[in-house]
C-alpha cells in the first residue's frame, strides 16, 4: 500500500475526487495518509477530516525562507512514510530540496495541456483567460510529475477539452475540472500506486 500526502490551499475539489476514488476502490494500492494545507481556512482540510484523515495547515509566512518551509513540508511527510506527495491545487512555491526529497514522486495537476499555458503566473484562472485570449479551440488538464522547473516535469496524462463560443474563464475552468482533472488526478495517481509509470530520459513511460 503507497501511502500519500495531499497538499492543497483551497477548497479541495480535486482532493474530494481522490478520496471518491480510494472509497470506491479506483485506487486499491494506496491511500491518503495526510492532508496538509497551505492556509489554515482552507476547506479542503475540512474534506479530510469528514474522510477521516489527518488534516493541518502549514502556513509559509511562519518561517523565514522556501527552504525553511519545505524542509518542514519533507518532514511532516516523511515521518508519515508518505512515499507520493500530490500537488492539489497548492499554490505555495517550494524549494529545490523538496524536488529532491520526492524525485520523481511529486504528482501535479496543471489546468492546461502542457507545455503550453504553463510555468510562473499560470495558475487558477490566469490559465483559462490566456487560453481564451488566444483563441484556442482546445484545451485541457496535463497530470505531471512536479520538478525544479515550474510546470516543466515529465508528463504522465494529458486529457483535451473543447473551448466553446461564448465560454468565460469561470465557465471553461469547471469544464476543465469536470471532464480533464478530475478524471486524470485518481486514474495517475492509481498507476503510480500500481508500479505502472516509469521515469526514462524525462519521459514517463506507462507499462502494460
Amino acid at each position: 500500500m503507497v501511502n500519500m500526502g495531499v497538499l492543497v490551499s483551497g477548497g479541495g475539489t480535486n482532493l474530494q475526487k481522490i478520496l471518491d476514488a480510494q472509497q470506491g476502490g479506483g485506487i486499491p494500492n494506496g491511500a491518503v495518509r495526510v492532508v496538509i494545507a497551505s492556509r489554515g481556512d482552507a476547506y479542503a482540510l475540512e474534506r479530510a477530516k469528514k474522510a477521516g484523515v489527518e488534516a493541518f495547515a502549514l502556513c509559509r509566512k511562519d518561517y523565514p525562507d522556501v527552504e525553511s518551509y519545505s524542509e518542514a513540508l519533507i518532514d511532516a511527510l516523511k515521518s508519515r512514510g508518505v512515499e507520493l506527495v500530490v500537488l492539489a491545487g497548492f499554490l505555495t512555491i517550494t524549494g529545490e530540496n523538496f524536488v529532491r526529497a520526492f524525485e520523481n514522486r511529486i504528482m501535479n495537476v496543471h489546468p492546461a495541456l502542457l507545455p503550453a499555458f504553463g510555468g510562473k503566473g499560470f495558475y487558477g484562472l490566469h490559465v483559462h483567460e490566456a487560453v481564451l485570449e488566444r483563441g484556442c479551440k482546445l484545451t485541457g488538464a496535463t497530470v505531471h510529475f512536479a520538478n525544479e522547473v515550474c510546470d516543466g516535469g515529465p508528463i504522465i496524462l494529458q486529457k483535451a477539452v473543447e473551448v466553446k463560443e461564448g465560454d468565460t474563464p469561470e465557465a471553461l475552468q469547471r469544464r476543465v475540472m469536470e471532464e480533464a482533472e478530475w478524471e486524470l488526478l485518481p486514474r495517475a495517481i492509481s498507476l503510480f500506486c500500481e508500479g505502472k509509470l516509469e521515469v526514462a530520459q524525462g519521459k514517463v513511460h506507462i507499462k502494460d
